[in-house]
C-alpha cells in the first residue's frame, strides 16, 4: 500500500486534462496491486492464491508502464520514476518467490 500512496502522491500532480486518463490508470494499476494481493491472502486454495498473485504481479507491470509513460511525456522526473520503478521490481521478486512457492 506505501507504493500505491506514493503513486497517488505522484499522480496528483498531473494536468486536469488526463484526469480520466493516465491519472485514473496509474492510480487503478497501483491500487490493484494492493488490493489483489490482500484478496490471495484471504483465499484458502493454493489455485485460487496463485491466481491473485498472478493479478498483482500484471497489476505491478501495467503500474511500471504507467510510471514510464509519465516520465516519457516529462509528467514525471527520472529519479522519482527510477526509485518506484525500482520499488516495483523488488514486488514483482517477491510474488515471483511466493508464486514459486505455491507452485511446488
Amino acid at each position: 500500500m506505501g507504493l500505491s500512496g506514493e503513486v497517488f502522491r505522484i499522480s496528483s500532480v498531473l494536468p486536469k486534462s488526463e484526469d480520466y486518463g493516465l491519472t485514473s490508470q496509474l492510480r487503478r494499476a497501483a491500487n490493484s496491486v494492493s488490493g489483489n494481493i490482500a484478496e490471495a491472502f484471504g483465499r484458502k486454495t493454493k489455485k485460487d492464491k496463485s491466481n491473485f498473485y498472478l493479478i498483482s504481479r500484471g497489476s505491478a507491470y501495467e503500474t511500471q508502464s504507467h510510471l514510464l509513460y509519465g516520465q516519457k511525456v516529462g509528467y514525471f522526473d527520472t529519479e522519482t520514476v527510477d526509485t518506484l520503478f525500482q520499488n516495483y521490481n523488488g514486488l514483482i521478486h517477491e510474488l515471483n518467490k511466493i508464486l514459486k512457492t505455491l507452485k511446488g
